[in-house]
């Protein structure tokens, strides 16, 4: 079956480029139909053996979605809104990998409504705004790079779990009606997820208790501080979501025209703010740094970028000034590099020489870990290779995909932050904003492409973007007519 994936891979990312790209009506729905032709090679072969139990979770999942198509139609809004609901639950699937199951539904339920308003010609060609075409080249080439990857089994995961379902979902944002109502009920249902889930971390960290995560159990049992995770798996998804739903209530503090919104939008992120703190992600607190930056700039332009600069300094000398800081920077070794930041350094180090040796076409999407492996002789024979996973996405792209990857991933975020400055919207910077933090927040967990939430905001960044109005037809001609007398 290894073969069928290979071959489902590149049928559903270049479908999912031709849906991106195609201008006409008969382009976009047979984009459409090969990603799906795509998808399902893919998931033949990764079925399980239990045929009957995969045939009959495909026709209930077909079942809610055609549901779910037809309340998109009568309340579009209700698609980012049931798939902000989605992303915090995960299932256990295809091994160790923990899927986004209910998410897929309410994205089949897109898909189909797509459908419908192809066929009958409505057609906004090329939602994703500049974000289009870097978009489209990517999942191409990460579709194409099915074919050479050195674990198909993973690549192929990551194919059918993430790029083929998240486009679309992108996509789908992307096509909303403005309205204002269905702007501001996402914004409440992101804040009040935050408020829950720190309600949650608070739960937890009172109770010295966490869920499901044996790995947050063991660390807990001998930090010196009690991690925790709410509802998520890992304490830094837990942090990024809330970093997430911070900036929308900071853009509307500094630029939002209503006092009362900005009174309970403080409200929210001081609470907010304690349920990151009890996280005690490094990563997610790097991100929110970012995002505050951009806001400042945002409202202060170049005086805020002077202010960050000197803290830095600032902050920067005390540090050195002290004697065991000092003495750390003088000495410090590559070990010591790797265990300050949890084995992070060895992992990037290695990724970078990975992708250095495979300068052009990389190892193929999913091959990171079967290549560190190879590189690194002591993970040699082990079965779990869970200490081999990338924590920095750009490194696992050049490594995956090669510098031709890389470069599509760069042209993609520098298209969607351009759409973000030309817009000027406050759902527009709050989108960009956050895909920012979202992007610095993967230098050290590796989870960019791999959040539904980073494709929602670039869904959202194009929606933001006013659609050009349609051309005036010329005036009829007026016949001449040669004149005659009287």
């Amino acid at each position: 079956m290894i073969g069928l994936a290979r071959l489902g891979g590149p049928v559903a990312c270049l479908g999912l480029a031709l849906l991106l790209l195609s201008t006409s009506r008969r382009d976009r729905l047979a984009g459409l139909g090969f990603a799906v032709l795509g998808a399902c090679m893919i998931a033949a072969a990764l079925a399980p053996n239990d045929y009957r139990q995969a045939v009959g979770g495909t026709f209930a999942a077909l079942a809610v979605a055609a549901l779910l198509a037809a309340c998109f139609r009568r309340v579009p809004w209700l698609l980012p809104m049931l798939a902000l609901a989605c992303i915090p639950v995960r299932v256990g699937a295809l091994g160790h990998h923990q899927l986004l199951v209910p998410l897929y539904v309410v994205v089949l339920g897109a898909a189909l409504q797509l459908a419908w308003e192809l066929v009958h010609g409505d057609l906004q060609p090329r939602e994703l705004r500049a974000a289009a075409w870097p978009l489209a080249l990517y999942v191409a080439w990460v579709g194409l790079s099915l074919g050479w990857t050195q674990d198909v089994h993973e690549g192929a995961v990551e194919v059918l779990a993430f790029y083929v379902p998240f486009t679309v979902l992108a996509v789908a944002v992307a096509r909303l009606p403005w309205k204002r109502f269905g702007v501001w009920a996402l914004y409440a249902e992101l804040t009040a997820m935050a408020l829950v889930f720190a309600g949650v971390g608070f739960y937890q960290y009172e109770t010295r208790n966490v869920f499901e995560n044996p790995k947050v159990i063991y660390s807990n049992a001998y930090a010196a501080f009690f991690r925790v995770n709410s509802v998520f798996w890992d304490p830094s998804v837990y942090g990024r979501f809330l970093v997430v739903a911070m900036i929308p209530s900071v853009v509307l503090v500094v630029r939002g025209r209503s006092l009362r919104v900005a009174a309970v939008a403080t409200a929210a992120l001081v609470v907010t703010w304690f349920g990151l703190l009890i996280s005690f992600s490094q990563s997610s607190f790097a991100a929110l740094g970012l995002a505050v930056v951009c806001v400042a700039f945002l409202a202060w332009r170049w005086r805020a970028l002077l202010a960050v600069a000197l803290a830095v300094v600032v902050l920067g000398g005390l540090a050195a000034a002290q004697p065991t800081v000092r003495r750390s920077i003088q000495h410090h070794t590559t070990s010591g590099l790797n265990s300050a930041s949890s084995g992070r350094y060895s992992l990037v180090a290695n990724g970078i020489r990975i992708a250095v040796a495979h300068p052009v076409l990389g190892v193929g999407v999913g091959g990171f870990k079967h290549a560190y492996a190879k590189r690194v002789l002591r993970l040699h024979g082990k079965k779990n290779l869970k200490t081999a996973a990338s924590h920095d996405t750009p490194v696992t792209v050049a490594a995956e995909t090669g510098i031709v990857g890389l470069g599509l991933m760069a042209w993609l975020l520098v298209a969607s932050f351009a759409d973000v400055v030309r817009t000027r919207r406050l759902v527009s910077y709050s989108a960009g904003f956050a895909l920012a933090a979202i992007l610095v927040h993967s230098l050290f967990y590796n989870d960019f492409f791999e959040d539904p939430t980073a494709w929602l905001l670039l869904g959202l960044v194009a929606f933001a973007v006013p659609a050009a109005p349609a051309p005036v037809p010329p005036p009829p001609a007026v016949e001449a007519r040669e004149a005659v007398a009287a």
